[in-house]
């Protein structure tokens, strides 16, 4: 599942389109990725449209054309957006296509889990709005998600992190970073935290978000290895998936196992039981 920093990746990669009309668009119009929105309208009002501008929430992204078009796009597990020739043909996977003069603009999903939205309107789509604040920003607080954590006693630490209400973005390798650099054990209950703990989770959940804009930049595990050459083998994100592992800090070998439904890792000489 792309994550936060991979979902801002693939939002620049329309930018060449930013200020271009839409000549035509191409869609499937059976696929599952339409399924919270009107084919035919879509098609209709992006027609003509000017791309105006884009942005990144969580796992979703938001693209704004001229006179209140919103177009929304949440990449699912395989999702992604790219950039075509002028005339290219759809392939299989390419479900949405917005041609403009000298490029198309592309999203594409072999699995189909992704989705899209549109909406028109002068101010942003609630389906955007309602999204939890951003953990880079000034409302994602210690005292928030120590209330949030409070709530949520009883279940382990590394399920609690993939909640997107509160952890927008986060998703199953985030949140091991964010356990293994604040040296707390994925199966810990929310609930049996410190509130010393709780600040390290607080801090390591923004200083992870703030390094992976910067150094992954949409390098994520689901894509092929050499790309990850630019992930520094100090983070615990190099090392999760080699079998007998180690520790970038501690030297010991790393576990994994399922925590919350998902496949987690961990370090169990620094990240105590």
């Amino acid at each position: 599942m792309p994550e936060f920093a991979e979902v801002e990746f693939y939002r620049k990669q329309w930018n060449p389109g930013l200020g271009r009309r839409v000549r035509s668009v191409q869609v499937h119009r059976e696929s599952r990725v339409f399924r919270a929105c009107a084919v035919r309208r879509l098609v209709r009002q992006l027609t003509g449209a000017t791309l105006i501008s884009s942005a990144a929430a969580a796992k979703q992204m938001l693209f704004r054309f001229r006179r209140g078009r919103w177009l929304g796009v949440h990449l699912g597990m395989s999702g992604e957006l790219r950039v075509e020739p002028a005339g290219y043909t759809p392939q299989k996977h390419d479900h949405l296509v917005l041609a403009q003069r000298g490029r198309c603009l592309v999203f594409a999903d072999p699995r189909m889990f992704g989705r899209i939205q549109f909406a028109t309107g002068r101010t942003p789509p609630a389906w955007w709005t309602c999204l939890a604040p951003p953990i880079l920003s000034g409302a994602f607080t210690a005292e928030e998600v120590a209330a949030f954590l409070r709530r949520r006693g009883r279940t382990p630490i590394k399920a609690v992190l993939l909640m997107q209400e509160r952890f927008p973005g986060v998703g199953n390798w985030m949140a091991d970073e964010i356990l293994w650099r604040a040296a707390i054990h994925p199966c810990r209950l929310a609930g049996s935290l410190t509130a010393v703990e709780v600040h390290s989770i607080w801090r390591e959940c923004r200083q992870v978000c703030r390094q992976a804009l910067a150094t992954i930049a949409g390098r994520g595990d689901h894509v092929p290895p050499a790309l990850n050459a630019h992930i520094p083998d100090t983070w615990l994100f190099n090392h999760r998936w080699e079998d007998g592992g180690r520790c970038p800090r501690t030297g010991a070998r790393l576990m994994r196992a399922e925590v919350g439904g998902r496949t987690t890792c961990w370090s169990p000489a620094r990240q105590r039981s």
